[in-house]
């Protein structure tokens, strides 16, 4: 980490301001964050694009109220105004306490190769070859667009408990998408790598297996016929299922949610809600995963924290304030999008265990439903757990055995049903990622499952 953005001392000096204003508690978070991108579509180069970004935010707290104030100015003159302005919510007072910072040292990040130490042109060469690994696909595909982009997020926050954090994060996304035409019109695939890593995770080989996945894809679905409609057994790919249970469970799991009587698992801990054997993970430990952290936006160290163990409710995820005010410690759930954004409870890499039967197995002992092999977006009120998911890649499974591939169609259900409805769980487990929006902020997270299935789902079809 660079000192030219936030030193121990000039940390220390800005979060005493803050306490001599009045301030019970203050936080510092700066951030640099250097992007790089690349977009190809039908053969043309779109976009070539770079983009840099510095600020500080600072918090303040007085009681429950929370003061904060941001600038893109460094300078120490700076961030005394921002914490002027953050400590506007505190009576004038003197200081309680005197800020001694103790520094965790520098981090250096874990990316073996620097995405910025990679040419232009270098990058380029993978979009084309992606391309053109996507074209090759025989079936009739009309378009194909691809995407990169990377990022080095640096960070480091202070606060008036002493603490001095800094960390150093490396990330890469390729994304494919293939249109296929045919006699039932357009059918898309759709495919992402996205790792916590630098460049080495990406090579030729890599981006055209990608994009002849997205390709087959976008084929296999010319010939899919209408989905069922009804309440049908779902078996979901391992990995694929992830997205569902972070929107239809982990967001009702959040602690900002749960202390404000919003969420539907509001005072469970200790209940059985969900089936035995379900286990429900959040970890920002995980090495490489879309998450992945080694500290939360507010200084916790990264830990893997159980929120559902055996079916039972054990936890919920936690940021620095919501436990402070409980007398717990964080769960290193503190996220934010960027230096101009308060933290607040959000989801890292969030998963379900795997179990110990044989996906096979239980697609074989399915007599009649639908395997779900992708997931697209969805939605959930946290309130009632009520979610709705569409389906970007599925088949019917009739006789035990997966057939003909199905056109996209919505799974429609209540959270804490479905995981009451989970009985078989499998030995594969894998992730996915994506991109949580919540109140108006993006984060990356990483989600994933074993294949299991849901004994009965509404699925809405169009047959």
């Amino acid at each position: 980490m660079s000192t030219a953005l936030l030193t121990p001392d000039v940390a220390q000096r800005v979060l005493q301001a803050a306490l001599d204003r009045g301030g019970e508690w203050a936080e510092i978070f700066a951030e640099d964050r250097s992007t790089s991108g690349a977009s190809l579509d039908d053969q043309r180069v779109e976009e070539l694009s770079s983009g840099r970004d510095r600020g500080v935010g600072i918090r303040v707290v007085v009681g429950e109220t929370v003061g904060f104030a941001h600038t893109a100015d460094l300078s120490e003159s700076a961030l005394l105004e921002a914490v002027a302005a953050a400590a506007s919510v505190a009576r004038a007072g003197g200081a309680s306490k005197t800020v001694a910072l103790h520094s965790g040292g520098l981090v250096l990040p874990t990316a073996q190769i620097l995405p910025e130490t990679i040419a232009k042109q270098t990058k380029l060469e993978l979009l084309f070859a992606a391309d053109d690994a996507a074209r090759s696909v025989e079936g009739g595909i009309a378009q194909v667009s691809v995407g990169f982009g990377d990022s080095r997020r640096r960070i480091v926050v202070a606060n008036t408990d002493g603490l001095f954090e800094t960390d150093d994060q490396v990330r890469v996304r390729f994304i494919v998408m293939a249109v296929a035409m045919g006699d039932t019109g357009l059918q898309t695939g759709y495919q992402v790598l996205a790792r916590t890593e630098g460049f080495e995770v990406l090579s030729e080989d890599i981006v055209r297996r990608l994009a002849e996945k997205a390709a087959n894809q976008a084929v296999t679905k010319l010939s899919a016929r209408p989905a069922p409609s009804g309440e049908l057994p779902i078996v979901l790919a391992g990995g694929s299922g992830g997205i569902l249970f972070h929107e239809a469970c982990g967001h009702g799991l959040e602690a900002d949610l749960v202390v404000k009587d919003t969420s539907v698992y509001s005072h469970r801990v200790g209940q059985l809600v969900a089936s035995p054997g379900v286990t429900l993970v959040d970890d920002s430990t995980m090495g490489g995963e879309w998450g992945t952290a080694r500290i939360d936006d507010e200084g916790t160290k990264a830990s893997s924290n159980t929120l559902i163990d055996d079916g039972v409710l054990t936890d919920y995820m936690w940021d620095f304030l919501r436990a402070r005010k409980t007398g717990r410690s964080s769960a290193g759930n503190g996220r934010r999008q960027s230096y101009q954004h308060l933290p607040m409870v959000r989801m890292t890499n969030t998963y379900l265990l795997a179990g110990k039967e044989r996906a096979e197995d239980i697609i074989a002992s399915t007599e009649r439903g639908i395997y779900v092999r992708q997931l697209g977006g969805g939605q959930v009120d946290t309130a009632t757990g009520d979610f709705v998911f569409g389906t970007s890649e599925s088949y019917l499974i009739e006789h035990g055995e997966v057939t003909e591939p199905l056109r996209d169609s919505n799974l429609i259900g209540n959270g804490p049903e479905i995981l009451a409805k989970i009985d078989a769980i499998a030995d594969d487990f894998s992730m996915t990622v994506g991109t949580c929006g919540k109140d108006g902020q993006q984060v990356p997270v990483g989600c994933g499952q074993p294949t299991m299935r849901i004994t009965s789902c509404t699925v809405g079809g169009t047959a």
